[in-house]
């Protein structure tokens, strides 16, 4: 994907400035003392842990919220857009009145590109003549959203705007951010839009702001850099960067801003990490676990309660260790799938198979009914006191805390959480459970990075079958090994190509329903961002075949490589070897370096 490029001005305005800024809620320090500033031109991504003062940094940034002491300085007359989870809108008022401005008749507005692009691409084209009040929390959050970006802000500040938004919506947004020329203060949980929007991250934790250059990739970098010199950090900690930057490592080579040097450093770390999962080992140990039949849909019939047809004759076996991510617009049935693999929605006139030894596990987007009276352990442990992860044993209480339940957490009474933490304790009694089928509905939602890194690590070592619902790219690109999409025809479609190639099928279908809006929508996401020529489907695949020959003749030249360097030194003292060791070696790294040239030459086809 290519994007316009705009040349920074050489001393860009600072925007807003925050001198020694501090804010306390009770007794807990959100802020403490923290300075820093936004410039002309910089796209911030904001990431920390739930509850840690994000959101209290932008509402103090955007003016919402004062802070305790210090002080927040703007230049001139700056024009900021916040949008908040709050949703406030004003009440009684159209869709189109907060969008547009009650004031601007619709024949001022509807022939500008660039605002019907806005409105088709958060998804509220249809929902202009709507009163606010009648909205949904997502539609009403989409609709503030669209308000910011319509406005000529010179700084727009966002919190979580990718929440409600499906994968075709995050791609557009990201895209839109990128093009406009707007400063931007963002936070996000999805790291795959944090690192493609994002030129510089802030980390809020422990009261202060760190500051990095670059997104996701650079500051995952970063943190890991700063574990490794630091002796104080928690070893899970630094298990869980050297895991993160080994995943990362595997694909095309990160849009990384950090010099040289600090990347090498950072390597180091993950020298001797193997892959995020053992598949064959996983595989294997998943057939022995579920057998050969684990859930089957044959000639399945799937319709919406109005009688929308959403399937019809699918067949369907998922295999012992199968992880699907499963995808599609709002509304084109993914949910209903999911039902109908779980044996909750009938298939008729088809047919549901299930194996004898399936146990299910289930997290649907509704919330379970709790127990309000009791404590968050006391949750968990109904379900169960230890489970296996991998090949290691864990308690309850482990579990719980490796999903962002601290100790102290744990002991507070379900009637106190949070919708986010009600989400998480749901996510892990479902996982105490010790099911060898996971059916995930949106496991994201309201998870932090750190928590999601968790999860991630707990999937990976998680031995059975896996259909996950996800508007995450990057988790469904990280934990699932095939890719399957609902495209609203009838069919459930196998996307060898993964995320992009769903996306590249959905521009199509959009472009020839709408063969005269869909270039004027693309022009007003920027005139010149061309697009580089998508590889098909074939193409993709035997593209990925070459990169995978390469990663083994590279690894292969590596061993040669480090045996010959352990064979100098065994003959120093022989001239007439260390001749020929010399020779050889350096016919090897050629050999190397001209894999590795052809390897970043493919994954720059794939990127």
């Amino acid at each position: 994907m290519s994007y316009r490029l705009r040349v920074a001005p050489s001393n860009p305005t600072a925007l807003i400035n925050a001198d020694r800024v501090s804010k306390s809620f009770g007794i807990k320090h959100l802020l403490d003392t923290v300075s820093l500033g936004v410039h002309e031109g910089q796209r911030i991504g904001v990431v920390g842990l739930n509850g840690g003062g994000k959101t209290t940094l932008l509402e103090i940034l955007g003016g919402i919220t004062e802070p305790d002491s210090g002080r927040v300085s703007r230049a001139g007359d700056i024009r900021v857009e916040t949008v908040t989870q709050r949703g406030e809108l004003p009440a009684g008022a159209t869709v189109s009145e907060v969008v547009v401005g009650a004031d601007v008749a619709e024949h001022e507005w509807a022939g500008d590109a660039r605002v019907r692009a806005i409105l088709a691409g958060i998804g509220i084209d249809a929902l202009l003549d709507r009163r606010v009040d009648e909205l949904s929390g997502g539609q009403r959050r989409r609709v503030g959203l669209a308000a910011a970006l319509i406005s000529d802000a010179d700084l727009l500040i966002l919190d979580e705007p990718t929440n409600h938004l499906d994968i075709e919506g995050v791609q557009w947004l990201a895209e839109h951010l990128v093009a406009r020329r707007s400063a931007l203060i963002v936070v996000t949980h999805d790291r795959w839009f944090l690192d493609t929007v994002a030129t510089r991250t802030w980390e809020v934790h422990s009261g202060r702001v760190d500051e990095y250059e670059g997104g996701y990739n650079d500051w995952i970098f970063a943190r890991a850099e700063r574990v490794r010199l630091s002796d104080a950090a928690e070893e899970r900690r630094r298990n869980l960067a050297r895991k993160e930057l080994a995943w990362l490592r595997r694909g095309p080579p990160a849009r990384t801003s950090k010099p040289r040097y600090r990347i090498e450093a950072a390597e180091k770390l993950i020298a001797d990490v193997p892959p995020p999962r053992d598949t064959v080992t996983l595989s294997a140990f998943a057939r022995r676990r579920l057998g050969r039949v684990v859930i089957e849909l044959e000639d399945a019939h799937l319709e919406t309660p109005s009688g929308v047809v959403l399937l019809d004759d699918l067949t369907w076996r998922m295999a012992p260790g199968e992880r699907v991510g499963l995808v599609g617009v709002n509304g084109s049935g993914k949910t209903t799938l999911l039902r109908a693999l779980a044996g909750e929605a009938s298939v008729a006139p088809g047919r549901r198979i299930e194996g004898t030894t399936v146990k299910i596990g289930w997290l649907r987007q509704e919330l379970d009914d709790l127990d309000e009276d009791q404590r968050v352990l006391d949750a968990v442990e109904d379900v169960a006191g230890r489970i296996m992860v991998g090949d290691k044993e864990m308690s309850a209480s482990q579990l719980a805390e490796r999903l962002g339940f601290t100790p102290a957490k744990q002991r507070t009474p379900v009637r106190d959480l949070s919708g986010g933490e009600r989400r998480r304790l749901q996510l892990t009694r479902v996982l105490m459970a010790e099911p060898n089928v996971l059916l995930l509905d949106e496991p994201t939602n309201d998870l932090d990075i750190d928590t999601l890194q968790q999860v991630e690590d707990i999937l990976d070592s998680w031995a059975g079958t896996l259909v996950v619902i996800s508007h995450d790219r990057y988790l469904i690109e990280r934990i699932c090994d095939s890719t399957w999409a609902l495209f609203g025809d009838g069919k459930l479609t196998n996307l060898p190509g993964g995320i992009e190639q769903y996306l590249r099928r959905r521009h199509e279908l959009v472009a020839s329903a709408s063969p005269v809006s869909a270039p004027k929508q693309a022009a007003a996401v920027g005139d010149s961002n061309a697009e580089s020529p998508r590889l098909s489907a074939a193409e993709h695949r035997e593209a990925r075949k070459t990169m995978n020959r390469l990663e083994r003749q590279i690894e292969q030249l590596s061993a040669k490589e480090d045996k010959l360097h352990a064979d100098l030194v065994v003959a120093a003292t022989d001239p007439a070897r260390l001749v020929t060791l010399n020779t050889e070696l350096k016919s090897v790294v050629e050999q190397k370096e001209t894999a590795e040239a052809e390897w970043l030459e493919v994954a720059e086809l794939l990127d």
